[in-house]
C-alpha cells in the first residue's frame, strides 16, 4: 500500500537530529561542570580531565552510531520491498 508519501527522509532526519541535540546538550553540561570543578580544585585537573574526556567520548560515540544507522537507512533502505 503506497500512499505516495515517503517518510524515510523524515525518519532519517529525526534519527540524526535528536541524538545530535542530546549529545551537544550533554557535552555542554559536562564541559560546564568540568570547568567549574577545575576552578574549585585545580590540583585535581589531571584526574578530572581523564574522566571528562572518557565521558565526552562515550556521549559523542552514541551520536556517531545514530548517524551511521540513519545514513544506512537513507542509502540502503532495509524496509523497501
Amino acid at each position: 500500500m503506497n500512499t505516495g508519501i515517503d517518510l524515510l527522509p523524515l525518519a532519517v532526519a529525526l534519527l540524526i537530529g535528536i541524538p545530535a541535540f542530546g549529545s551537544c546538550l550533554g557535552i555542554g553540561l559536562a564541559t560546564m561542570k568540568f570547568l567549574e570543578s577545575s576552578a574549585r580544585q585545580p590540583e585535581l585537573i589531571p584526574t578530572l580531565q581523564t574522566k571528562y574526556f572518557l565521558a565526552v567520548g562515550v556521549t559523542d560515540g552514541a551520536f556517531i552510531i545514530a548517524t551511521g544507522i540513519g545514513l544506512w537507512f537513507a542509502i540502503a533502505n532495509p524496509f523497501a520491498r
